[in-house]
Parts: C-alpha cells; sequence; structure tokens
C-alpha cells in the first residue's frame, strides 16, 4: 500500500502489560494463518507536542503449532490523502504474511495511531509539511509503536521475542530504519521497502521534499544501528526517483550502518508498490537475506513436477465440483501465465500474475482453514491422487 507525501509526525509509545484479543470485525479472516486481532495500548506525541494514548489494532498471524516462533513486525505506510487514512480499520498484508508465515514466523501488523480506526484528527506522523520537514519526531513516534508490539509480544506464549525482524514499506520502511537504530533487545535484522517520506507521486513524481533530511538523520544515527538491514528499492518508484534512495543508502553505510542495496527494475506504473505487486522478485532477495541468518525453510512447497492426471483444458477431470469446474476452472483456463490453480477439500482458487503458486494456495485456504495442494500450474496439470 502506498504511504505519504505531505505529512508526518513523531512520537513515543509505551506499552501495557494488559492487551486484549478482540474479534477480527467486517475483514476477512484468514483461518489457516490463525488470524487474531489484538489491541495493543500505545501513548504518542505528535510534532507540536501534544501526546494521546490510543489502543490500535494489531493484526496476529501465525503458522500451525504451538510455538514458540520468531517474529516479523510488519509496517503499512502512510495514505495520499485523509480519506484513504481512514480506510482499512485496519492493515493485514496477508498476501506478504503468508510468505513469512510460511518461512515460521509469527508476523504482527500494527495499525499505527491516526490511521484506520484511529483516525480522528491527531496525527502523530505530521512531518510539518515540505518548507521545513522534521523527519525525526514522526520516525519516534512510529518506531515508538512498533517498540509496544514487540514488548506485548512477549507475553504471547507462541511468540519468541528474542529473536524477532522489523520491515515495512514506504513510511514503514522509515519506521524500519528507525526502529533498528534504536536497538530493541532480540531484534536480529531489518528489511526496508521502499522506505521514506515526503513523496508526491502526482505534485513531484519522483522528487520528495525531504532527500536532505532523511540523508542527514540516518547518517547521523547508523552508528547506534547494529542489526543488519535489506533495502529494496524500484527504479520507477513515484515517491522518491531512483537517486534519492541511492544517496540514503550511502549516507545510512558512511554513518556506521549495515545496510544491502538493491534497486530493482522498473514495475508497473509505480514502483513504490513493489512491495504489493513484485513479489517474484522481491522474495528470492528476501529469502537468501534470512538465510545469512539461518532461516531457510521454504515459503511454498516444491513445486510439483507436470503428472499425466489429465490435460490442462480437460475440465471434467478436475476433482472439484461441477460448479467449481465450469465457473472458478474455466476462468483460470482464460487468464494469462503465470497462473496457478489450487484444490483442498471444500475449497478451490486460483491467481494470476505475481507471485501465482502463494496466491492460489492462499485463496484456497484461507477462508475455510483448510489445506491445499496445486493442481495446476501454467500450462501443466501437476495434480497426483
Amino acid at each position: 500500500m502506498k504511504i505519504l507525501l505531505r505529512l508526518l509526525g513523531l512520537g513515543c509509545c509505551w506499552w501495557a502489560v494488559m492487551a486484549h484479543a478482540q474479534a477480527p470485525g467486517e475483514l476477512p479472516v484468514a483461518k489457516d494463518l490463525h488470524e487474531v486481532v489484538h489491541r495493543v495500548p500505545v501513548s504518542v506525541q505528535d510534532l507540536y507536542g501534544r501526546r494521546e494514548q490510543r489502543q490500535i489494532p494489531v493484526t496476529v498471524f501465525k503458522p500451525a503449532g504451538d510455538g514458540p516462533f520468531p517474529m516479523v513486525v510488519l509496517n503499512h505506510g502512510r495514505a495520499t490523502s485523509a480519506e484513504k487514512m481512514a480506510q482499512p480499520a485496519r492493515f493485514r498484508f496477508e498476501q506478504q504474511a503468508r510468505y513469512f508465515v510460511g518461512k515460521g514466523f509469527v508476523v504482527m501488523v500494527p495499525t499505527r495511531v491516526g490511521y484506520g480506526e484511529t483516525f480522528d484528527g491527531f496525527d502523530p506522523e505530521t512531518n510539518g509539511g515540505c518548507s521545513q520537514p522534521r523527519i525525526e519526531p514522526m520516525s519516534l513516534a512510529a518506531s515508538d509503536q512498533v517498540l509496544a508490539v514487540a514488548e506485548f509480544a512477549r507475553s504471547l506464549p507462541f511468540v519468541d521475542a528474542s529473536r524477532w525482524w522489523v520491515m515495512g514499506q514506504s513510511v514503514g520502511g522509515l519506521t524500519t530504519v528507525a526502529t533498528v537504530w534504536r536497538n530493541p533487545p532480540g531484534l536480529q535484522g531489518a528489511v526496508n521497502f521502499a522506505g521514506g517520506t515526503g513523496g508526491d507521486p502526482v505534485g513531484r513524481p519522483g522528487r520528495s521534499c525531504a532527500v536532505t533530511e532523511i540523508g542527514r538523520l540516518w547518517k547521523n544515527r547508523a552508528a547506534q544501528a547494529k542489526a543488519p538491514m535489506l533495502w529494496l528499492y524500484w527504479e520507477n518508484d513515484l515517491f522518491w526517483g531512483a537517486q534519492a534512495p541511492r544517496d540514503w543508502h550511502r549516507a545510512w553505510v558512511e554513518g556506521g550502518g549495515q545496510a544491502e542495496f538493491h534497486q530493482l527494475a522498473a514495475i508497473g506504473p509505480d514502483g513504490h508498490s513493489g512491495f504489493s505487486i513484485d513479489m517474484d522478485r522481491w522474495v528470492p532477495l528476501v529469502d537468501a537475506f534470512l538465510a545469512k541468518a539461518g532461516y531457510t525453510q521454504p515459503a511454498l512447497p516444491p513445486l510439483p513436477a507436470p503428472s499425466d492426471f489429465a490435460r490442462i483444458d480437460e475440465v471434467d477431470k478436475v476433482p472439484v465440483g461441477p460448479e467449481t469446474r465450469q465457473n472458478l476452472y474455466s476462468r483460470f483456463l482464460a487468464s494469462p501465465l503465470p497462473r496457478a490453480f489450487a484444490i483442498g477439500p471444500g475449497g478451490a482458487g486460483f491467481a494470476t500474475g505475481d507471485w501465482a503458486v502463494g496466491r492460489a494456495l492462499g485463496f484456497c485456504q484461507a477462508r475455510r482453514g483448510i489445506t491445499c495442494k496445486l493442481y495446476a500450474v501454467d500450462h501443466q496439470v501437476v495434480w497426483r491422487n
């Protein structure tokens, strides 16, 4: 999801030992990922010294079993308008969370103060505007909430809080960098997806108004950071452009920070959305980065070899109900490559495009909490009884 351009803010958060689970409400729930929502109390201060207390929704996904599992705190960005900041009620990132759960992590997705259900005019992530942007206060506001969530996670018996990672996209990436320089206990590493602030993809495409301020802040704080980072940006990012992320990375490294940098080729109309639309390319880079820390579990089952169960166009042989065959499978056959079709007890799902195999399995499994297997990938049937 895209993030900011004009406003941003500051904050400090506190944690409380008591937080409670809440019903997820109207948004879908991924039963196969054991999705649940907690409300975690935080206290934040904005750029102007106003302090407020809120309870933020934190969406939690976990692998099957008791754990304890390592954890990823996954951070959203900032919308480009007040109307968009009010939606959704909570962030989920189900597609990306499914990847990390497959790697063996609990995933916690906080919806920070000022977004979704806590959108009420108090904005602790405003940076004061482009005339004199102040980046550190809003970085602290956002990262304090990450620290509150990490502290709350210590109360969950299935989380190993001595092994956790922070990741995020756009202002969520800025939040990630700030969390790393603060060296919280147990933090092992971080991934910054297109992190930054001060962008305006319409009024100033490719030019953040806070390039200098971000570089200066990150260079000054980098020596405090201990955890290694992976930074992923895209060439056609309409919020920052191609050069600013390189300058920010150079500033971080010159300041003493550790960060492996990759700038991926252009994707879609705006590479700022690469976190959501370019999983096929960023997943291998994150896989390799996590493997350096010993996390080598594959996120998806191995792709089966083609079978002789049926030809791809033999609709009547697909082992699902007639309505699913005629509707869902026919749509799969009409979809472009890459594509995948998955089936399970009482369910089916297909996907086309980016990360098609993972999304097809997710669509099949999520709402029913079942385990699905691939039936077909691209032009090949891979199903075996």
